[in-house]
């Protein structure tokens, strides 16, 4: 099993390998992913915690926080694919903790890393198969929990098709902690044993919503940076990939013919596009009047606060702060066929959320958004000019919106204590022989 998966793993590396050193995001942590690490701290069987990306990585943090009420001796690994997750993932990590790339999936990689950290446990946020690395994890006898599991639409086809080779690798699970029903039931039709699935919701919800609190002492400060007067309106698109920008603007340009005061911030998905955007904003007809600014120069802003400001966000993880200033929030990633990210984070704070058609990552959620008129779903710009001029418009709806999603958020929560809880039944099962 591990021979024949290490030809094919190697085959897929060979000819990824060209396109994988030119993309110098790609080449973050690439020694670590050969398994080459750093020193390792005096770790004592740490708890491993592997988030393969942005999402995930803001998930794991209220997990790891119940899991160390449970083992506050513990230490964690946190390993991550991506290298915005990896900068999540060292904003989430303990001063002990050690944050890393997953090593890449091949036999004798995996077991020099298991054996270097030599977990207590190994937690899989959301559903990545790695069959080398859980297979020898398994032979180790290391337990592994998958939580905030998902199987997605497109995925679970291929997964039944393939059944056969991946029904063994999921008996290695130790427990599958599912978001939602349908989940739970797609990974038993995959073959995973009854008594070890069970739906404890998604960990995405368990964003504090009281956090806003300690936002709003920033509150000012950043309107003031924004040069953002008492009338002034924000409107944020978070998350936005190529193809959406365009839409965006020629939204907020029609906007802006009714409501002048509306100022826009553009974040995109990768602050490494930021000088692909700006230059759009630059050349896009329209916009000619406007001051383009970037986050990383926001302190120019108020000395030259008579020209109307396009804000283009180009750092990590000061999105909420823009959130809190906003007015109105529109989260990309699904305008085009990426899949949508993440509505919770507005939504927590209270903010109206709009979001396009393609939202089949977050199908759930939206689903949720939408169910409760808490969220709003467009198809192109000409419905997102619509949505805005009305949510502009109309204070009172612009609120209900914003409340409603709150209120969901608040009902859903408590999927990282309930899969602590699980985690702790486990490894208290004498599934380990040491704690």
């Amino acid at each position: 099993m591990n021979i024949f998966y290490d030809l094919i793993f190697l085959l897929f590396a060979l000819f990824y390998l060209p396109a994988f050193l030119f993309r110098k995001k790609s080449r973050a942590g690439f020694f670590m992913r050969l398994g080459f690490l750093p020193k390792l701290p005096e770790f004592d069987r740490p708890i491993w915690i592997h988030a393969v990306s942005v999402g995930e990585a803001m998930a794991v943090k209220h997990l790891r926080e119940e899991l160390k009420k449970i083992f506050p001796e513990k230490n964690f690994v946190i390993s991550t694919v991506t290298a915005t997750g990896n900068k999540i993932a060292r904003n989430i990590a303990g001063e002990n903790d050690l944050v890393l790339y997953l090593p890449l999936d091949f036999s004798w990689i995996v077991r020099g890393v298991i054996s270097k950290i030599n977990p207590l446990l190994f937690v899989i946020v959301e559903t990545e198969i790695w069959p080398n690395l859980i297979s020898c994890l398994s032979e180790k006898k290391i337990p592994i929990v998958l939580v905030n599991a998902r199987i997605s639409d497109r995925s679970f086809g291929k997964y039944l098709l393939a059944k056969g080779f991946f029904k063994p690798l999921l008996n290695k699970v130790g427990f599958f902690c599912a978001q939602t029903e349908v989940d739970a039931e797609r990974l038993l039709k995959l073959g995973a044993f009854p008594d070890k699935v069970e739906r404890t919701g998604n960990m995405k919800f368990d964003i504090r919503v009281q956090d806003y609190e300690a936002l709003k002492k920033d509150y000012a400060d950043y309107r003031v940076k924004f040069g953002l007067g008492a009338k002034e309106k924000l409107f944020t698109a978070a998350s936005t990939h190529p193809g959406e920008e365009e839409e965006i603007l020629k939204a907020y340009l029609k906007v802006c013919g009714l409501f002048p005061d509306v100022r826009l911030l553009i974040a995109p998905r990768h602050p490494e596009r930021s000088e692909a955007v700006e230059k759009l904003v630059n050349n896009y007809g329209g916009l000619k009047a406007y001051r383009i600014s970037r986050l990383s120069r926001l302190d120019a802003v108020s000395k030259d606060a008579d020209k109307k400001t396009v804000f283009i966000l180009d750092t990590v993880g000061q999105l909420m702060y823009f959130y809190a200033i906003s007015d109105i929030v529109f989260v990309g990633g699904s305008l085009v066929k990426k899949g949508g990210h993440n509505i919770l984070e507005p939504a927590s704070l209270g903010k109206p959320v709009i979001f396009g058609r393609h939202m089949f990552n977050f199908r759930d959620i939206s689903g949720m958004f939408l169910k409760r008129d808490a969220g709003i779903m467009v198809k192109d710009e000409v419905e997102l000019e619509e949505k805005l001029s009305m949510l502009l418009g109309d204070k009172e709806k612009a609120f209900q919106l914003g409340r409603a999603g709150r209120e969901l958020i608040l009902e859903n929560q408590g999927a990282a204590v309930r899969n602590a809880e699980k985690i702790r039944i486990l490894l208290g099962k004498g599934k380990c022989d040491k704690i």
